[in-house]
């Protein structure tokens, strides 16, 4: 019975592979009904082909699935099941099958079909704004065509969660869907909805771990993070990661930085406290106290230990603080009071030091310092590179390293700022750079690389306004790189020859017949080319008319000699030279101005309402400039003394300035006037900038004789924008939140009758305070923010002066700097003291505009 079963089943087993070998229809090597894994047979592949791809290569499948012509393969086997596997693995795929089409002797035909996984037609998200799409897109680089798949929409939550985190977000409900695309086969569109819940703020910060310092303390230290406090009036800070992160790093910087050298935090955690705040949890490991032993100085040459000790200011005893030693060490860049910079701006340009912690013990820490000096290297070659429009002169000319002198670290910082204040070059683009294929270690030379990015220096001013029955137009040109070199050369008109570092202005202002202004002003910083002497020339003329116009049409209804008129002309001339005392910051200036002031019937605005008055004045100033930039100065400051004279004439002439008639006693003005400005800029934290100014001015008279000069008088109140109050020979001197010259002095009277015919005051004081923080800086645009209180007052006589009594406003205003427009301001300032005898819409002015061209000095 045995032996007939045996017989039986090998039958059974011959007559199907008989069978198998003569299949030529196509057969399932997955379907185990159609394969069977006991009985495999030894066949060599004939051909491969793919059935069902529509996007990818047939012959890139193939070569996956290891299925190669003329190779032995066993059908079933483990190598027929792989190719299933492996391209399964590729993540591209719904459905993968392999089958033998025809088996023709030992010889079969592979048919691989394959069903695609869908394919992107886009990604919808809903719930966010548009600004917010559009950035999320960007991150997902969603493209269509790309594969429908778990890693695809999985992606696409974590980078839109991601996103939403650094907003503050922590805790949004996204939810994904895939919809069919109608329009195309095999296509999907990724539906996103997205609840991104409210913001979530911190509300408590509990530390653990910490025995030397209190809770309050350690939350001082994590700067950035605000948790609730009962004193915040706007409420706890918005939790974001990259904050915390650098706040922790900030709280452990600070214990070390207080001795304790071993500090960290050896755990955190961030949990929700309610739907709209998270609580943290930090623990900290405070560790010992650290001080500092013995000092040991190795490899210095140029200077002692205990000269070097001074520098240090480290000594035996002192709290243990790495980021004091480092700084004392290698301090900041613009500093000179470290070691690294005593070597440095000596010549000793590969200096280098690196303290070494030699021993610990209980809680005191031996330091080794270990100094590399070098060698002195001298400059070779100073070269300015990326100027493709000023001239390689007027740079280097500029700047303070020059060939043969030794390398200094202080001078190149000197002449960064130098190249800054140019004005022509983006102050955050100019680096310095000592290429290393220019150094020369044998002779101790090398060449120094300004590199730097022009920017549009020239300016334009074009407006119209109207007003009082008048459309009044201004068109001004600036050119603060004009070449007078190139004047005559053809080529060099782009369209005006540029590149010699002079500055050319020219402006117009005009209504008709009824205001007419024009000015001219040239200036050349290097006269000669040679020496660092300022030499400017300017001009100007002009007529205003009052009185006798129909205010709506213009029209003027009375015959000329009838109106009030006052013509205006001048013209001045400047020397200036840079000093080299006290130091080389300073900067003295000499200008000799000849002004014609023509009056007829103008009333009482000024002593005399007809006739002619020439005005002659001597004017000796000395400034210190030394912010570190223009337009925007994070330190530094800017000072400036001034003394104007005009010819004592009442001091010979025989006039009688009491009983004389007008035309004589005012022909020739005389005056001594006094002003001081000063600005001082100091970083107070971060980007975050103080700007302090106190403004003083003093018109008097050389004797009895004469009254007060009704020329150079002082204006406070408003933009501080010359406008008409220009015609009338005054200075005007900005204070925001108040109109234009209403700030008068208590003896002047009340009223604004007073204020219309005010001419000015002789004395003025003003004070402010601005905190300035950047939103963008770069050669295109420098936009900032700022805050500001001020307080100032004008006074007929010095009896009258009060320093304590000053008008005063606040408030806040944004400035946008422009290369070709210049600075554009808004501010909006609230007066706190009224004008008494005025309406307060009279003499407030909330919103105040200024446009500031000229932003050199002050």
């Amino acid at each position: 019975m045995k032996q007939l079963y045996i017989l039986t089943l090998a039958f059974i087993l011959f007559t199907w592979s008989n069978t198998f070998a003569q299949v030529q229809g196509p057969i399932n090597l997955s379907d185990p009904d159609e394969f069977s894994y006991l009985q495999p047979k030894e066949y060599v592949i004939a051909g491969v082909t793919v059935k069902g791809a529509q996007y990818l290569d047939t012959d890139v499948l193939i070569t996956i699935s290891k299925l190669s012509v003329g190779q032995y393969i066993e059908v079933p086997s483990e190598s027929t099941s792989n190719v299933i596997k492996d391209l399964m693995a590729q993540n591209l795929f719904e459905d993968v099958q392999l089958w033998a089409t025809r088996i023709d002797g030992e010889n079969i035909f592979f048919e691989i079909r394959v069903q695609e996984r869908p394919r992107l037609t886009r990604i919808d998200i809903n719930g966010l704004s548009k600004s917010q799409t559009e950035e999320i897109n960007k991150r997902l680089n969603a493209n269509a065509g790309r594969i429908v798949n778990d890693n695809l929409l999985q992606s696409t939550k974590n980078t839109i969660t991601k996103f939403l985190r650094e907003k503050s977000f922590l805790y949004p409900d996204i939810k994904i869907q895939t919809l069919k695309d109608s329009a195309q086969s095999n296509n999907e569109i990724v539906v996103v909805d997205v609840d991104k819940n409210k913001k979530i703020k911190v509300n408590s910060v509990h530390f653990s771990g910490n025995e030397t310092f209190s809770n309050s303390e350690l939350t001082k230290y994590l700067k950035g993070v605000r948790p609730r406090k009962w004193y915040r009036i706007f409420g706890p800070g918005k939790f974001k990661d990259d904050k915390y992160k650098e706040a922790k790093e900030k709280l452990v910087a600070k214990l070390q930085d207080k001795g304790y050298r071993d500090a960290q935090i050896i755990r955190d955690s961030v949990y929700r406290f309610d739907n709209n705040e998270v609580a943290i949890d930090i623990e900290v490991y405070e560790g010992p106290r650290y001080y500092v032993g013995n000092i040991d100085w190795t490899g210095n040459t140029k200077f002692t230990d205990s000269v070097l000790n001074i520098i240090l200011g480290i000594e035996k005893g002192n709290i243990y603080s790495e980021e004091k030693l480092t700084s004392k060490l290698m301090g900041p860049t613009r500093n000179s009071d470290d070691i690294s910079a005593i070597y440095q701006n000596d010549g000793y340009l590969t200096f280098n030091v690196n303290p070494i912690i030699k021993r610990i013990y209980n809680d005191t820490i031996d330091l080794e310092i270990q100094i590399s000096e070098g060698k002195q290297y001298t400059i070779n070659n100073v070269i300015v590179k990326g100027n493709d429009v000023t001239n390689d002169r007027v740079v280097l000319r500029s700047i303070y390293t020059k060939p043969g002198q030794k390398y200094s670290r202080e001078l190149i910082m000197r002449s960064i700022r130098e190249i800054s204040q140019l004005g022509m070059f983006d102050e955050q683009k100019i680096t310095p750079d000592i290429p290393s294929s220019t150094m020369n270690h044998d002779e101790g030379t090398t060449d120094v690389v300004f590199n730097v990015v022009e920017k549009p220096s020239d300016q334009v001013e074009l407006s119209g306004g109207y007003g009082a029955g008048q459309i009044i137009g201004t068109l001004g040109l600036t050119f603060n790189n004009f070449s007078t070199s190139n004047f005559f050369k053809k080529e060099a008109w782009k369209p005006l020859p540029r590149g010699d570092g002079q500055k050319l202005s020219i402006r117009g202002q005009t209504s008709g017949k009824r205001y007419q202004s024009y000015s001219f002003s040239f200036s050349e910083p290097w006269l000669g080319g040679k020496k660092p002497i300022y030499f400017g020339l300017s001009a100007y003329t002009s007529n205003s008319s009052y009185g006798g116009f129909n205010y709506y049409t213009g029209e003027q209804m009375v015959a000329d000699r009838e109106l009030q008129r006052i013509w205006m002309s001048g013209v001045t001339a400047s020397l200036g030279k840079r000093l080299q005392w006290p130091d080389n910051y300073f900067q003295i200036n000499s200008s000799l101005s000849f002004q014609r002031y023509k009056l007829q019937n103008y009333g009482n605005y000024f002593l005399f309402s007809d006739g002619t008055a020439y005005n002659i004045n001597f004017t000796q100033e000395i400034s210190r400039n030394s912010i570190d930039a223009p337009i925007y100065p994070t330190s530094g400051s800017n000072i400036r003394f001034s003394v104007s004279l005009t010819p004592p004439y009442s001091s010979w002439n025989d006039i009688n300035y009491k009983t004389d008639p007008d035309p004589v006693r005012y022909k020739w003005t005389e005056y001594h006037k006094w002003k001081f400005d000063s600005q001082w800029y100091t970083k107070i934290a971060g980007k975050l900038i103080l700007k302090s100014q106190a403004q003083f001015g003093y018109l008097g008279n050389y004797t009895n004789r004469t009254e007060t000069s009704t020329f150079e008088r002082f204006k406070l109140g408003g933009d501080g924008m010359q406008g008409f109050d220009f015609l009338q020979g005054s200075e005007i001197i900005a204070m925001r939140g108040y109109a234009n010259g209403t700030i008068i002095p208590a003896s002047t009277g009340n009223g604004y009758q007073n204020i219309a015919i005010n001419s000015g005051s002789p004395i003025y004081a003003k004070y402010q305070l601005e905190l300035r923080h950047p939103i963008l800086l770069n050669d295109q645009a420098t936009v900032f923010a700022l805050a500001f209180a001020e307080a100032g007052n004008t006074w007929n006589k010095f009896s009258e002066v009060n320093p304590f009594k000053m008008r005063r406003s606040a408030g806040v205003g944004a400035r946008i700097f422009l290369p070709i427009f210049g600075m554009l301001g808004i501010d909006y300032g609230h007066a706190f003291d009224p004008i008494p005898g005025m309406r307060t819409d009279s003499w407030k002015q909330s919103f105040t505009f200024s446009i500031i061209q000229n932003m050199g000095g002050f």
